[in-house]
């Protein structure tokens, strides 16, 4: 079988120049990186991102599979199927981080006809804004450490650091570590650790600011530890902050690619949606809605997560309101909601189907609570029989969903026309009438007791000792009105991983509340989740490989 590298590196790409006019923007309102993709100037950026958009449609998904439900590929397609009707559509999605690429997840750039493209510039390093990210982030840490070497003058307490380090890799073994060990000359010894980039806030901040402006303000709000009489310290009192957005300033610059079909594409930020909020950013939706007559993006994950947290936090951040969401589906997804172990997916089972539909019920339950029109669309995978795809569609039916097949790995474009059509029409009808699921002035409990309760559909939520401290810290501080941003598994709707379909009765545990100030949310940690991810047994990397003409294979 052809792989997406093939495809892609089959695939003539338009000149970027050309790319650029299909949204009307000007030679030099890019900035060109290489032959096949760009830039948007900073200029470019200040005279879009106020301007009136069109319809927003978000792409999100029921609860995903260890090899992923296809939401990328879909939200790719979708857009290729819009430009198809004749539509000025334009798509916004994450960029990949090389730690998934390398480890099991595999990349982000969609997968057969629907991809985004240079894939393999895009899946390894692309513009550089990881490394960025990951600099800036790094810098902070670097200059708290000299700080203390220098003399301690702001009383930095050693055991309440709150600020780690971050990589771009799955590395299991840096997610405890010691720094400053050697000596005097090394520097003050003090515990640590590290999460991948994707977890950094200034990550998230990048996400979330308007612009230069706005980027740096959010990065001088960074909590960063205490001292040793319990004030908090932030990244202001450490300094550094210009040069943190120095680092930055070309990675705040959306980056614009195309589809395999010659769309136009942003492919800008790259947060995780079970450890972070999980969309890409506010500057690139905006400049994209304000050149576009549909802007189709993805959130990570399912509506319990991505979903969840667009709509909680960057609505409010940024005043953006969905128009539709996509609800992304398959029949191997019901199958492992119903019970079916990973190894059998393949196997037809309808009982199973039947039984995993409560799981997709309430993730569409979830997107309505928000006041938004939903549309099914349903992921055709080779191994779906034609029973299956039929019995899907009528499950869909009864519960009064409308919905489409879509086949736009094999197909492109054309393999999502119907989706397109409906999705259209579901615009058309917006009522408007979108609204967050709580009010910042509610407690942080009162928040996380909402999210569990209604998107989760816990019975409740407890807190151990410490959890508890962390909200008492974060009342104390002033910080109490910030919105959620819950860590938890992307696998259930619970904490745990193995309780599958929709469960019902279970707790949600909180072990512990991060704040990420400068982003402008607080992180409730739940379950047994990291922030810095590793390789499985066989690493995505042992099949990858390059020949002496720079030709890239086993890139999935």
């Amino acid at each position: 079988m052809i792989s997406d590298v093939d495809i892609a590196q089959e695939a003539r790409l338009e000149p970027m120049t050309e790319l650029a006019a299909k949204l009307g923007l000007a030679p030099d309102e890019i900035e060109l990186w290489g032959a096949n993709k760009s830039k948007l100037t900073l200029e470019s950026v200040r005279r879009y991102r106020g301007k009136k958009g069109g319809k927003l449609i978000l792409v999100t998904a029921m609860t995903p599979t260890r090899g992923g439900e296809g939401k990328t590929t879909v939200t790719i397609g979708l857009t290729q199927a819009l430009c198809k009707l004749g539509k000025k559509a334009t798509l916004g999605i994450r960029e990949p981080s090389i730690g998934p690429t390398m480890g099991i997840k595999g990349g982000a750039a969609g997968g057969g006809y629907s991809q985004v493209l240079p894939m393999e510039d895009i899946n390894l390093h692309f513009t550089g804004d990881m490394h960025a990210v990951g600099i800036a982030h790094n810098l902070l840490s670097a200059m708290i450490n000299n700080h203390m070497h220098r003399g301690n003058r702001l009383n930095i307490d050693t055991r309440k650091i709150l600020w780690p380090r971050v990589m771009d890799m799955n590395d299991r073994a840096l997610r405890n570590t010691v720094v400053g060990l050697g000596g005097k000359s090394h520097g003050v010894p003090n515990e640590n650790s590290f999460g991948i980039t994707a977890s950094s806030e200034v990550m998230a901040i990048m996400c979330l600011a308007n612009g230069l402006t706005e980027l740096k303000e959010k990065l001088s709000r960074v909590l960063v530890g205490y001292t040793h009489t319990g004030e908090p310290l932030y990244s202001t009192d450490i300094g550094g902050i210009g040069a943190m957005a120095s680092l930055l300033k070309h990675a705040l610059k959306p980056n614009l690619v195309q589809t395999i079909e010659g769309v136009p594409a942003f492919v800008h930020g790259g947060p995780f949606a079970n450890i972070a909020h999980g969309t890409s950013s506010i500057l690139s939706t905006k400049i994209g809605m304000a050149l576009s007559d549909y802007f189709v993006t993805e959130a990570g994950f399912g509506s319990d997560l991505g979903a969840e947290k667009f709509f909680n936090i960057v609505c409010r951040q940024s005043g953006l309101k969905p128009d539709v969401v996509v609800m992304v589906v398959t029949v191997r997804a019901l199958k492992r909601q119903g019970g079916v172990s990973n190894r059998d997916l393949k196997e037809r089972n309808i009982p199973a189907m039947k039984k995993g539909l409560a799981n997709l019920s309430k993730h569409l339950e979830n997107v309505q609570m928000f006041g938004l029109p939903a549309v099914v669309a349903i992921n055709r995978f080779p191994s779906d029989t034609h029973e299956e795809i039929d019995y899907l569609v009528k499950l869909c039916d009864s519960i009064e969903i409308p919905s489409a097949v879509v086949e736009v790995f094999g197909k492109g474009g054309e393999g999502g026309v119907e989706l397109a059509q409906k999705v259209v029409e579901e615009c058309s009808r917006s009522s408007g009438r979108f609204c967050p699921l709580y009010a910042l002035e509610e407690k942080p409990k009162e928040k996380i007791n909402d999210i569990a309760t209604k998107i989760y559909g816990a019975k409740n939520v407890v807190y151990t000792p410490q959890a508890e401290k962390d909200l008492r810290v974060i009342e104390t501080i002033g910080l109490h009105e910030l919105p959620v941003c819950m860590v938890k598994t992307q696998y259930s709707l619970s904490d745990d991983a193995k309780l599958l379909g929709r469960p019902v009765g279970f707790k949600i545990k909180i072990h512990e509340v991060r704040v990420s100030a400068g982003a402008g949310f607080i992180i409730p940690m739940a379950g047994d989740i990291t922030t810095m991810p590793g390789l499985p047994r066989r690493p995505a990397a042992m099949d990858i490989d390059i020949d002496e003409d720079g030709r890239i294979t086993g890139l999935f």
